[in-house]
């Protein structure tokens, strides 16, 4: 459990932090290079998920995507200054619960 949900976190943060350097890059209007490196990192973001050992590919991606949430809110929290208000931890909390249930919950 501890390889998958580290691998849960380096993944989204390399999905949020390329995309991150993207948006910078594009939006932002900063040097080219930030594009480059973030895409570097998206790529790495594309690989991260096959190292884990659940079978099913849809299910690993649809977890993926609550860790995502998770993680967006602290980013957006530490490095946008915007502090998340108590919708964004209830609906964290709620996709917690969701990625707990669909990856660790009994199968038949």
């Amino acid at each position: 459990m501890t390889r998958a949900i580290t691998l849960f976190i380096l993944a989204g943060l390399a999905e949020i932090g390329g995309g991150y350097l993207v948006w910078l890059w594009l939006r932002e209007f900063k040097p080219i290079w930030y594009g480059i490196v973030g895409g570097i990192i998206l790529v790495l973001y594309g690989i991260l998920p096959t190292l884990q050992t659940f079978p099913s590919f849809g299910r690993v991606y649809a977890a993926y995507g609550g860790v995502f949430i998770v993680l967006a809110v602290f980013w957006g929290w530490f490095v946008d200054k915007k502090t998340p208000d108590t919708y964004d931890w209830i609906g964290a909390c709620i996709c917690v619960v969701g990625v707990s249930v669909m990856l660790w919950g009994p199968r038949n």
